[in-house]
């Protein structure tokens, strides 16, 4: 008697799909705006991942450097009235911040620092 053993592949239950064909390149590099309300009114917010970073900006909420490659956000009115130069790139930290601080004031070395 000769037995003669079959091997089968097990049946996919879904069908195969491409996962990332619906993704748009520059939404998933720039990342999603979502309005938050503060003290100050609306405002949309965008994260940068720290890929897409790659300019050095001025923080205005600590008055220091954002380094090229550093994950960070942009805020904007969301009023919609303003261009592209009411953009301002914040540390995230001083962003969620703000509301404690008061203004970023710059001094000289020399200046006391009241």
């Amino acid at each position: 008697m000769t037995v003669t053993l079959v091997t089968v592949s097990p049946r996919r239950n879904r069908p195969r799909r491409d996962e990332n064909a619906n993704l748009d390149a520059d939404r998933v590099r720039q990342g999603v705006a979502s309005v938050q309300q503060w003290t100050d009114g609306a405002w949309q917010v965008r994260g940068i991942g720290a890929g897409a970073s790659v300019k050095t900006y001025r923080c205005p909420g600590c008055n220091q450097e954002i380094r090229p490659g550093v994950a960070h956000l942009v805020a904007w009115p969301a009023d919609g009235l303003g261009d592209l130069t009411d953009r301002r790139h914040w540390h995230s930290g001083c962003w969620q911040a703000r509301d404690r601080r008061g203004p970023a004031v710059q001094r000289g070395r020399g200046s006391p620092r009241y």
